[in-house]
């Protein structure tokens, strides 16, 4: 890829309110994931990995975190003096500053950044999908077909359809009409919010976007529609690897464990294509001989001693003797005292999870499925002795000895 050809622009702004307790004091994007990893690793290292040095990536909402994990962008070796990684919050000016309004109005407040580099085209990505994706390869397929944007789909089951914004396209690829959330679907290819956009066409849509006093400023309502009612030529581009939208809970439950599922090939580290994170050094996971783990990742500076069976225990994890863990993700610097038992929850950093406490439910143990879901316990929070935290419980606060939430 010729010097300075693409601008990525990475959209992490979101809320994620869906996630609960886990987002209160964080982006989305700065989630953990994986023992080792945080959510914006993935579209950062696909940056760098296919050859896209220049990255702007557009903050909102709690970035504090967010833009200390970033900061120069050495570990994905995007610390450039030409170039590299730049956060973009919403523009001061003269009269007050704007917050973003939408995905589309997040790009338009920083055009002047895109023309600096003189860019023949625009990545536009989301902060909060787990995938690995060359993009390069989608911009050499938006450069063979000329198109005015490039939109990655991918197929999902047809039952599933309706929950996604679908792209109807031609049998060459070209898309002719774009449903959002369809009730009977055409089609099954669901776009994964992933765009390459010719820039110049691109600007031009921002500007006419931005004057209309009726539009929402976002992509996939405003600016795609105006592109295809005008008659632009939309291409769509097919990816069939592993890509997951981690916006809830359960995707987020899902995603951490489809890594020890051994029919997934989810390798982070593989030469070809590694995720790279800002991880500092710890000393090695201690198991002790009183340790009994099954299936389960754990990462350095853990000391488990008790039970462990398909789950993932971040940094600086202690899971004392009698304790047991199943099926949850166990975030960085959390204690699970003697005793405790944590199954189907996600349990965020710095926990103090109390002798003898229950945290989530079997959800065979459950006799209506609809009480039924993963039990999240927030940053910081202190679980008391003998306390029980039932299934899809949220907990934000501490909650005392053997109290029942």
């Amino acid at each position: 890829m010729k010097k300075n050809e693409c601008v990525a622009m990475l959209l992490a702004g979101g809320q994620g309110s869906r996630l609960g307790v886990l987002t209160q004091k964080i982006a989305k994007p700065a989630v953990a994931y994986g023992g080792k990893y945080r959510i914006i690793d993935f579209p950062l290292s696909n940056c760098v990995n296919s050859g896209i040095d220049i990255v702007g990536i557009l903050t909102q909402y709690q970035p504090l975190e967010l833009n200390d994990y970033i900061g120069s962008g050495k570990p994905w070796d995007l610390d450039r003096l030409n170039g590299g990684v730049h956060i973009l919050p919403p523009y001061q000016k003269s009269k007050g500053g704007d917050w973003y309004k939408g995905t589309a109005n997040a790009i338009y407040q920083n055009i002047h950044f895109i023309e600096k580099y003189d860019p023949e085209y625009v990545l536009v990505l989301s902060g909060d999908h787990i995938y690995k994706m060359d993009y390069s390869k989608m911009i050499k397929a938006h450069k063979k077909t000329g198109a005015d944007c490039t939109i990655a789909v991918m197929e999902v089951p047809f039952e599933e359809a309706s929950r996604f914004g679908i792209m109807n396209t031609k049998d060459d690829g070209t898309i002719y009409e774009f449903e959002e959330k369809p009730e009977n679907p055409k089609s099954n290819l669901a776009s994964m919010g992933i765009y390459v956009f010719s820039w110049r066409k691109m600007r031009d849509y921002l500007i006419a976007d931005e004057k209309n006093k009726e539009s929402h400023n976002d992509f996939g309502k405003d600016i795609i529609p105006a592109m295809l009612s005008c008659g632009e030529k939309m291409m769509s581009y097919r990816f069939d690897g592993y890509w997951k939208d981690v916006g809830t809970v359960e995707s987020l439950w899902d995603a951490n464990l489809d890594l020890l599922n051994p029919k997934l090939d989810l390798k982070l580290d593989s030469a070809d294509w590694k995720i790279y994170s800002r991880t500092g050094w710890l000393p090695p996971q201690y198991i002790s001989p009183t340790a009994q783990v099954e299936n389960s990742l754990i990462s350095d500076g853990c000391e488990v001693k008790g039970k462990l069976d398909y789950s993932i225990l971040f940094e600086n994890v202690t899971i004392e003797e009698g304790a047991t863990v199943e099926y949850s993700l166990i975030m960085p610097g959390t204690v699970v005292k003697k005793g405790a038992h944590v199954q189907y929850a996600i349990v965020a950093e710095n926990v103090k999870v109390g002798e003898n406490a229950v945290i989530g439910q079997n959800p065979q143990e459950v006799q209506n499925r609809d009480d039924w879901g993963i039990a999240v316990v927030g940053d910081s929070v202190k679980i008391g002795k003998n306390a029980v935290i039932k299934a899809k419980s949220m907990i934000s606060k501490n909650v005392k000895e053997g109290d029942v939430q």
